[in-house]
């Protein structure tokens, strides 16, 4: 072999033509190729370190070397370039191979291509050549190698980076030695880096960022380090960092998974050494065929690691990254745990490709992997405190991600996480873990209440015995709530506080501040929960009960009143109030808390809240003495001692100054009394004393206040009492109520609401005086006389008067007089029919002026006017009982005229008589207000209104000398402008028509006009025909009133009613308002509105006239420019209404109607247009005159105004070829300028007439919908014979102008929307390169067919031929070569390109799918019965690769026959049935050995790597395939009696080791089985003979096959349990035969032991028959199986014990000699004299087929694994 030198003298000479003439063509292109893939990989010039970093990884190291990677940075210029500083990478691996060197010196022609399933983690192919990034001359020291690369092209080849240069020196080795120090030997691989000056720095930075995780997912590297090497070194600028990594415990491993802790050691320099250690989790998940990439393709299984870092994670003033590929990337993921796996990178090594279907794979495993790695953490803590789990918790990925993909995997990781049972509950024994939705959180203030109750040794029972499993304490925690947010473990419900405060002792057993902590704690959530809860229904209140006991009350009680509890509002208070509550507590039921309670209340930091909550919620009220009595006052009953001892406690507690004097007062005005009937009384509006004791009772004979609600007060007030130990004096609580409860007495006390008796006859002086005092009180005090009692003394005939000139009479007040003595003359001389009652002044002398205001109050009058008032009033009831005559009316007026002669005024007298009906007029007696005194002035009024003339026929001309009288009097004597009169007495409409003249109407109008009170006359007209129109009289209502400036609306049409003014005369124009209120159209707006409404009755009967037309558009001209604007509502009643007649005979509206123009002609042959018929028959041409007037109506007149009439009458020709191409692109025109409109759409109705085949194309006429308008991106893929494109020849060029309106009537213009038009198009094509061409177009923008018609695919057959398949029929390739004849392979007629499209656009298949082999499998089950290996390691092995639940499915239901060994080369196929899994070896041999039938299943030999055995004989086991041991019947062959068979002592074989190994089996809690039962289940062993025997105890093994046949084997057992009867046969161990014969004996032994104990328990008989084996082979030794069971946390208790040794009298010789004879004779009574046989009943087999089943199930799980392992001799 060449040394290296003449090696690397070999390359340049052979490859790079060096020393050679001529140069490689190649050279330059191979150079610019190195460049542009060194400069584009990667974002940042640095990432040359990772690359570096991944090299050192793939290395290979030698056995015992621990591989580490080493950067030194030098300021030495050791190369001799120039360079300012140096990097050296020092590699402790093989080295360099000349296969290596071969390859560096290459491009793309790594050594680790195809090795990524050895562990290569490797990914772009660049590595080395990276450090061209930084470096323009690397070095390489290695194995003897001593050479250089250059940037820059050699200038014997022309070629850069890749020629590689021998170096004798600069540097030499020593030079190297030097820098990386004398002590050690120079490492193997050495790289020697001179430095671009501009990257110095950079490299620096990021030497001195080294992450100290990076070796976190390193499987070899073990160290890494960075230092800087200078002469000076205070000069380094580099951080320094040694980095080591170490696995310190495997803790679990199997075949899927592996965990294991690993610790990092980061030292930098001048600090400390910084760790952290990682949970490390690392499983194995199949690949799955939808997630594979070209770039893996040869990787079939996922490997993530899962690191988990205790504490805080190693950093270096960077955030740490949270997903790797072996090396960080820069996601930082904001994830508690690190995830690692082999994911696809972004060219800048910085990020995974989020969108790769690899990566997607990878991170639908990772919540699998988390959940497994959290369970194994949290729950294999062995004895740890539950206190140390919740810090495991932190690791639950609970925020979110930057990254939408990862947070799927979050939101995965949490519904895996609540489904499992992985939250610790509180418990006192141990830990219980338990799914989050069934644990519940205590409030942390509970949580402090049960922490000091439980201090207090208050029993609490078990709080997780309520509904909801308790978190534990050391969890439930404020720090922890986004954990256990994350997991959704909710708050218990309130209904558990309920049941734990019911079932514990928490509320009488804690202490009072403990109890109140609990109410606080209650009270926090009583509004917004609890008190919706049963909490309200427990005892929690406590109170003093009758018998000054402590009792509960609930609070529910409490709310609806049951109990009414108090609390003192101050602590002086409360023995007061306890005292006192005894006197009233048998009639109020008034509580209150234990002195105690409230003590502690007091000096309580939350005790404002806490009273609140009594106070709101259980109406438990703090109250103070005063509080305590209004209470008090509301609970007393009718009871009356205690009304009375309520008025003394009032009385105390005022003495005491408990209660405020005036808080008293309030008290006494609203407490029960008892009044003089003994009968307590409630509602009062007084008190008057108790009549012995009184003053009232001189004035009457009985009480008169009764009916007001007075009380009289019983004797009981007066009498001394003793109450609550106080003692009150005679008398002392009667002057108490006086003081405070105002029981008063006459004078002083009220009025009552009653008549006085006394008054009704005259009262002596001194009486009168008594009452008129009585007056002056109530006055005084402001009180209100009521008015029975006022009107009883006011009407009283009690007053002595002076009438008719004497004394003796009595008057009431109210009809009595005190005048001066001249005013009283005049009056009685005046007024000679009515006498005047005047006060006996002489009876009652001068004092009865001091009672002048109270003698008014009784109605006593004193003034000149009230004596006119007492006149008129007389006469007025004279009147109302007779007619005044003449005479008396006279007699009235001359009274008047009398008064103001003598200038007093009569204004009183005329008040009281102005309103007296006494007046006879026309309308009859009447009061003289309103009423008319006759002249001339109302002859016209009489003729219009029905006026209460004065009958002066009665009373004669002296009637007219009282004018001035009759007008005081309000008698109206003159017209002047009595308008108001006029209209308060119009005549009703029926009499008024007859009088309605044009003066009469005038005279009405100018009232109206004068008048602010017209209503009536508007009324009257308004109802009236009254108006002259035309010769017809109308109402009001239907009239116009003609107008100068715009009459000429009203002249268009000769039937609309106007006024005629030639009647009226002009003065009419005058009353326009007035005319308006009785409904006379007079403005013009609603002039307007009635001739909108005329308008709309001639259009609607098609009788307006073209004279009509012609009338109306002059007067529009007219009107235009006016003031006189048409109002909206005419404006559309004219556009609306069909009123102009079109060409074709019919009236549209304005809108709808189409003045023609030259510009019509080119569109009107394809559509039915409106145009205004201006023929010379109607409108004729002049028509075209009034444009403007027309446009303004809504005439179209503008081509582009009209193009919508276009849209709704097309009218397209049945035969296509008629319409021209000036016709087609003038209605695109149209369309074009209707779609300049802001959100235009066409109707649907046009759509429909567009879409029928009218556009010329290359294959014919077509729809819109089925066209396409070519044009230079069409250009770009197809031909205009492709597809259906619109025929540009025909229509010009300018039909590519219209291309927005050919879009939008559905013709395809955008090249990406053509596919499904272009693909329907393909059966018109026959050419394999139009085929070629379509496709590419389809492929170009992502088509995928919508329809089952277009999902097929043409396979050509030659240029010009081909036939079509369906995409189920094809496959993309076919890798294994086994579809030849099944399948259409496509890689075979396309190339690649399209066949990507056919597999998105057809989902045609990459490779075959499972359905694709299972009829694969079919159509050899059916052909051939002979499979050759290749073709079965084909087909498992795709099986195997694509298993998952959907495969299991399919080929359960589909594979009928499998393969089986035929002992040859040749594989056969038999049915499933008749094939087996040979999960027990034993019964393997027995049928392999004695049958010629093969019956086991096939399997490579030796196992392949792509289809290991374990995994296809689980394969076999999921599709039906049964194991022998399930499906063999055995049967225990009758045993024979010989002479051999012997009772031996049971302890030989089942001794106490073995029955404490049995009970502390059935002892661990996932058997949840009782003392009792398992002692039941040990008693059958104690309860056993044993039975030795020499013959063999034989079972038969039965094999039935689908075809019938049985086949039969037979093998000996050992062992026999007959159960039935009690007996247990061992066959004779050999032991000289060795150790096989022992644990041959162990073995069934052990087996049979098992299965008769857990015959109910079938799942664990595997278990406990290996613990009884390895305790058989130990002898039984006591204290080896004691040891054994503890190493596998087995254990009895106590109960088990006291059984133990209750029976172990058993395990004695003496106790076994008796035992044995009683057995013996049982035994031989089983022996029947005929056979000599055993006798066995039904049961016979040892197991029903379902607990068979379930044993060789678990059997065969671990037989597989150790097949696995095995060989094939196994």
């Amino acid at each position: 072999m060449a040394t290296p030198r003449k090696h690397i003298e070999e390359i340049r000479k052979e490859k790079f033509s060096i020393g050679e003439e001529k140069l490689n063509p190649l050279t330059e292109d191979l150079h610019q190729a190195v460049k542009n893939l060194s400069l584009e990989l990667y974002t940042k010039s640095v990432h040359f370190v990772m690359e570096l970093i991944q090299n050192a990884e793939d290395n290979e190291y030698a056995d015992g070397v621990d591989p580490s990677l080493e950067f030194v940075i030098t300021s030495r210029d050791i190369t001799g370039t120039g360079a300012p500083a140096t990097l050296l990478v020092f590699n402790n691996e093989k080295g360099f191979s000349r296969k290596n060197i071969e390859s560096i010196c290459s491009i793309g022609r790594s050594t680790k291509k195809g090795n990524r399933k050895r562990g290569y983690i490797g990914e772009k192919g660049i590595g080395f050549k990276s450090v061209f990034l930084i470096t323009d001359r690397p070095y390489i020291f290695s194995n003897g190698y001593q050479i250089r690369f250059s940037k820059e092209p050699c200038p014997h080849c022309n070629l850069g980076y890749i020629v590689p240069e021998w170096v004798e020196e600069n540097p030499t080795l020593s030079d190297i030695q030097q820098i990386y120090g004398s002590s050690s030997a120079l490492p193997t691989t050495t790289l020697i880096l001179p430095l671009k000056p501009n990257e110095v720095h950079p490299v620096k930075q990021q030497l001195s960022s080294m992450h100290p995780e990076v070796l976190l997912f390193l499987s070899k590297i073990k160290q890494l380090s960075v230092r800087e090497d200078n002469e000076d070194p205070r000069l380094n600028t580099v951080s320094a960092i040694s980095i080591s990594s170490e696995i310190d415990l495997v803790a679990r491993k199997n075949i899927d998974a592996q965990s294991y802790t690993l610790h990092l050691c980061a030292k930098e320099s001048g600090d400390r050494d910084k760790n952290c250690s990682y949970y490390m989790w690392k499983q194995k998940f199949p690949v799955r065929q939808e997630f594979r990439e070209e770039r893996r393709m040869e990787v079939d299984e996922w490997v993530i690691t899962l690191a988990f870092p205790y504490g805080e994670r190693l950093h270096r003033g960077t955030s740490s990254p949270g997903v790797y590929a072996f090396l960080p990337t820069r996601m930082f993921t904001n994830l508690p745990f690190i995830i690692q796996a082999d994911f696809l990178l972004q060219s800048s090594r910085e990020n995974i490709v989020l969108d790769s279907k690899w990566n997607q794979g990878i991170l639908n495993c990772v919540p699998v992997a988390f959940l497994k790695a959290f369970i194994t953490l949290v729950k294999t803590v062995g004895d740890a405190p539950v206190s140390s789990l919740p810090p495991y918790f932190r690791f639950l990925p609970v925020q979110n991600t930057p990254y939408d993909e990862l947070n799927v995997v979050r939101e995965s990781i949490k519904a895996l996480l609540i489904e499992e049972d992985i939250v610790p509950t509180k418990s006192h024994k141990r830990t219980f873990f338990h799914k989050p939705r069934e644990v519940g959180r205590l409030l942390p203030a509970f949580w402090s209440i049960l922490r000091k109750a439980s201090d207090q040794r208050v029993s609490l029972g078990n709080i997780s015995s309520h509904g909801r499993y308790v978190l534990c304490d050391s969890f439930d925690k404020e720090e922890y709530d986004h954990i256990l947010n994350f997991l959704g473990v909710e708050p218990v419900n309130d209904e558990w506080y309920a049941k734990c405060i019911q079932s514990s002792d928490i509320v009488a057993g804690v202490s009072e501040d403990v109890y109140l902590e609990l109410l606080l704690f209650v009270s926090d959530k009583w509004r917004r929960t609890f008190h919706c809860t049963n909490i309200k229904n427990i005892p929690l209140i406590k109170y003093v009960d009758f018998d000054e006991s402590v009792s509960f009350c609930s609070l529910s009680a409490m709310q609806i009143g049951e109990k009414k509890i108090f609390l003192s509002r101050l602590s002086c208070h409360i023995t007061w109030l306890i005292d006192w509550n005894k006197e009233f507590i048998s009639t109020a039921s008034l509580l209150f808390m234990p002195e105690i309670t409230q003590q502690s209340l007091q000096s309580c930091s939350k005790k404002e809240e806490l009273v609140k909550w009594f106070a709101e919620e259980l109406k438990v009220d703090a109250v103070s003495v005063y509080e305590y009595a209004v209470r008090l006052n509301h609970s007393l009953g009718n009871e009356r001692k205690p009304v009375v001892a309520y008025a003394h406690f009032l009385y105390h507690s005022l003495c005491n100054k408990y209660i405020s004097a005036y808080l008293v007062v309030d008290l006494c005005s609203k407490m029960p009394l008892v009044n003089n009937y003994g009968h307590v009384n409630r509602q009062r509006r007084g008190l008057i004393v108790p009549a012995n004791e009184s003053k009232w009772a001189g004035l009457t004979d009985s009480n008169l206040w009764i009916e007001e609600g007075y009380v009289e007060l019983g004797e009981d007030y007066i009498k001394p009492g003793r109450y609550a130990g106080k003692v009150t004096k005679k008398k002392q609580l009667l002057e108490f109520l006086k003081d405070h409860a105002a029981a008063s007495d006459v004078p002083y006390i009220s009025a009552p609401n009653a008549c006085i008796p006394t008054v009704s006859s005259t009262l002596t002086k001194q009486n009168a005086f008594l009452l008129l005092d009585w007056i002056h009180h109530l006055k005084y005090e402001k009180v209100q006389i009521p008015e029975k009692f006022l009107k009883s003394i006011a009407n009283g005939n009690w007053l002595k008067v002076y009438l008719n000139g004497s004394s003796g009479s009595s008057r009431p007040p109210s009809q009595s007089f005190i005048l001066t003595s001249s005013c009283g003359n005049i009056l009685q001389s005046g007024s000679n029919f009515v006498d005047i009652p005047l006060v006996d002044m002489s009876y009652y002398g001068e004092k009865i002026n001091d009672y002048k205001e109270e003698l008014k109050v009784l109605g006593v009058m004193f003034e000149y006017a009230e004596a006119c008032k007492f006149i008129g009033n007389r006469l007025m009831s004279l009147a109302s009982s007779t007619i005044l005559t003449k005479y008396s009316v006279l007699s009235i007026l001359n009274f008047i005229k009398f008064l103001r002669d003598r200038y007093l005024s009569p204004e009183e007298f005329i008040s009281s008589i102005k309103k007296g009906q006494w007046l006879k007029t026309s309308h009859g007696y009447r009061s003289p207000v309103g009423s008319v005194l006759f002249n001339q002035g109302w002859r016209i009024a009489s003729k219009i209104s029905d006026i209460p003339f004065i009958d002066q026929e009665l009373y004669g001309e002296e009637i007219l000398h009282f004018r001035e009288e009759l007008e005081l009097l309000g008698v109206v004597v003159s017209f002047r402008t009595n308008y108001q009169l006029m209209i308060d007495h119009l005549k009703p409409p029926s009499c008024l028509l007859a009088s309605l003249t044009s003066d009469a109407i005038l005279l009405l109008l100018k009232i109206m006009n004068i008048s602010n009170s017209s209503d009536k006359i508007v009324e009257a007209l308004s109802g009236t025909r009254c108006l002259k129109t035309n010769n017809v009289y109308k109402f009001p209502h239907e009239c116009l009133l003609f107008h100068k400036e715009w009459g000429c609306l009203l002249q268009v049409f000769s039937g609309l009613p106007l006024i005629d003014h030639n009647f009226y005369g002009d003065n009419i124009f005058l009353y326009r308002n007035e005319l308006k209120k009785i409904g006379v159209v007079v403005d013009y707006e609603k002039a307007a509105k009635v001739f909108a409404r005329y308008f709309k009755q001639y259009a609607s009967s098609t009788s307006i006239t073209k004279e009509n037309v012609a009338s109306f558009l002059l007067c529009c001209r007219k009107l235009k420019g006016t003031p006189f604007e048409f109002p909206e509502d005419l404006k559309s009643c004219i556009q609306e209404e069909k009123w102009l007649r079109n060409r074709r005979g019919d009236y549209r509206s304005p809108r709808e109607c189409i003045l023609f123009s030259p510009d019509w002609e080119s569109i009107s042959p394809i559509s039915h247009l409106p145009f205004i018929d201006d023929s010379e028959n109607y409108y004729g041409k002049n028509i075209h005159e009034y444009k403007k007037e027309l446009k303004s109506m809504g005439v179209v007149v503008e081509f582009k105004d009209g193009v919508k009439f276009v849209a709704s009458n097309l009218c397209l020709p049945q035969k296509p070829s008629s319409i021209s191409p000036e016709n087609a692109l003038a209605l695109l025109e149209c369309m074009q300028i209707l779609l300049q409109a802001k959100d235009y759409s066409f109707p649907d109705a046009f759509r429909k007439k567009v879409s029928q085949p009218w556009l010329k194309t290359y294959a014919g006429y077509r729809p819109p919908s089925k066209c396409l308008l070519f044009d230079s991106k069409f250009d770009s893929f197809l031909k205009k014979t492709d597809g259906p494109f619109i025929d540009e020849e025909f229509y010009g060029s300018k039909i590519t102008t219209y291309r927005k309106e050919l879009s939008a009537i559905g013709v395809i213009v955008e090249v990406e929307q053509g596919c499904p038009l272009i693909a329907s198009h393909l059966d018109f094509h026959n050419e394999l390169s139009t085929f070629v061409r379509v496709y590419k177009y389809l492929n170009a923008f992502k088509w995928k067919p919508d329809c089952e018609a277009d999902k097929r695919i043409w396979i050509p057959n030659g240029n010009q031929n081909g036939e079509w398949a369906s995409p189920d029929q094809c496959v993309i390739n076919d890798k294994d070569r086994l579809f030849g004849l099944q399948l259409t392979v496509l890689e075979t007629y396309f190339e690649h390109d399209l066949l990507v499209f056919f597999s998105y656009a057809f989902g045609v298949k990459s490779r075959p799918s499972i359905e694709d082999y299972c009829k694969l499998w079919k159509v050899w089950e059916s052909s051939k019965n002979i499979l050759s290996h290749a073709q079965c390691c084909k087909f498992w092995g795709y099986i195997a690769k694509s298993w998952n639940s959907k495969t299991e499915e399919v080929l359960h239901e589909a594979l009928v026959k499998l393969p089986v060994n035929s002992g040859s080369d040749e594989i056969l196929l038999l049915n499933k049935s008749d094939v087996f899994l040979a999960d027990d070896l034993l019964v393997k041999d027995l049928f392999e050995q004695s049958s010629h039938h093969p019956l086991f299943v096939w399997y490579p030999q030796p196992s392949l790597p792509a289809l290991p055995r374990t995994t296809l004989l689980e394969i076999y086991r999921k599709i039906g395939v049964r194991t022998i041991s399930e499906s063999v019947q055995k049967e225990e062959v009758p045993l024979e009696i010989v002479l051999g068979q012997q009772v031996i002592p049971r302890d030989r074989l089942i001794g106490k080791p073995l029955l404490k190994l049995i009970l502390g089996f059935l002892a661990d809690p996932a058997f949840k089985m009782e003392a009792e039962r398992r002692h039941e289940a040990v008693q059958g062993l104690l309860n056993l003979t044993i039975v030795e025997t020499t013959e063999p105890i034989n079972v038969s093994y039965n094999l039935p096959l689908s075809s019938g046949e049985v086949l039969n084997v037979r093998a000996s057992r050992k062992i026999r349990w007959d159960k039935e009867k009690s007996t247990f046969f061992t066959q004779k161990m050999d032991r000289s035969r060795g150790q096989k014969s022992v644990i041959e004996f162990a073995t069934y032994f052990s087996e049979v032991i098992s299965a008769g104990v857990l015959w109910e328990n079938t799942d664990h008989i595997p278990a406990l028959s290996e613990l009884i084996k390895l305790a058989f082979v130990l002898d039984f030794d006591e204290e080896a199986v004691e040891f054994y069971m503890k190493s596998k946390n087995l254990r009895i208790f106590v109960e088990d014990e006291e059984f133990l040794g209750e029976s172990g009298g058993t395990f004695s010789v003496g106790m076994f000699a008796v035992g044995s004879d009683q057995a013996a004779a049982r035994v031989s009574r089983r022996v029947t004299a005929r056979d000599g046989t055993w006798h066995h009943r039904g049961g016979s087999r040892m197991h029903v087929a379902g607990a068979r089943r379930r044993v060789a199930g678990a059997r065969w799980r671990v037989v597989a694994r150790a097949a696995a392992s095995a060989g094939p001799e196994a």
